[in-house]
Formats: C-alpha cells, structure tokens, sequence
C-alpha cells in the first residue's frame, strides 16, 4: 500500500519511520511551545494524507512524551475521507511545564486496517457469561 501526503506548511517535517519495519511514523511539531501542567494543545502538524478506504490512521503517544514529562495523546481518528491538517492534541499530565520545540517528535501516526460493518438495530442482543458486567465485574 501507499500513502500520499501533501505537505501544508513549507517548514513541516514529513512524518517517518525511524527504522524499518516500525509501525508508527513520527509526528514532528511545527511550532516551539511550554505546555504548562494540566495544559491541553492542539498542535497542527503541516500536512495532509490520503489512503484507501478500509484504513485508519490513528494518533499514538511517542514512547518517551509520557516517560520522560507525563504528556500524552488525547486520541485522534483520522478516517480515509480526511483530507484536512493532521493535527496532535497533546495534555500534560506532569507536573513542570513540557518544552516542545519545532521539528521533534510529538507522537506516532498508525495506519490500521478497519472493517467497516453495516449497522442493524436489534431489540435483543445474544446472552453472554458477562452480560452487562461493567468495571470490576469480575473482581479485584
């Protein structure tokens, strides 16, 4: 499979694969920002993709964010339609301000296949050994 990518910001790096056979490519930031303790941020990323339907590409969290300042990804869906600016919502939830500066890597993009299914409303659904057991159901 390929993956096109139109680049939207002159000084945007392109996401990568640091090796071979990785399966996230790096997000780089376009822009130096302090994200303050309990701080949410959209950060854009300066380009825009196209794959085939049947995929998804999905924001992770780079390893060492969350290791290294307590910065996490805030999710991020982006389906085969999309054709608008990938961007990476980012929250710290560390307790000193997280420096990002322009052109390091801020999370990885995943590209999934997805099965698309066609949605039935049923009254009933099949009885299961766990029903609608919610958290802790099974116990501690």
């Amino acid at each position: 499979m390929k993956i096109k990518i139109k680049r939207l910001n002159k000084d945007a790096t392109m996401p990568s694969y640091a090796h071979p056979g990785d399966v996230g490519m790096d997000l780089y930031a376009t822009e130096d920002y302090a994200l303050k303790p309990g701080e949410r941020k959209i950060f854009f990323v300066g380009f825009a993709m196209e794959f085939p339907v049947g995929y998804a590409a999905i924001v992770k969290d780079k390893g060492s964010l969350p290791k290294n300042g307590g910065v996490h990804t805030m999710g991020g869906v982006y389906d085969a339609g999309y054709r608008g600016e990938y961007n990476v919502n980012l929250i710290n939830l560390g307790s000193e301000d997280y420096k990002i500066e322009k052109g390091h890597k801020i999370a990885q993009l995943v590209i999934f296949p997805v099965e698309i299914p066609k949605i039935e409303e049923v009254d009933e659904l099949s009885e299961t050994s766990r029903g609608s057991g919610r958290f802790g159901s099974t116990g501690k």
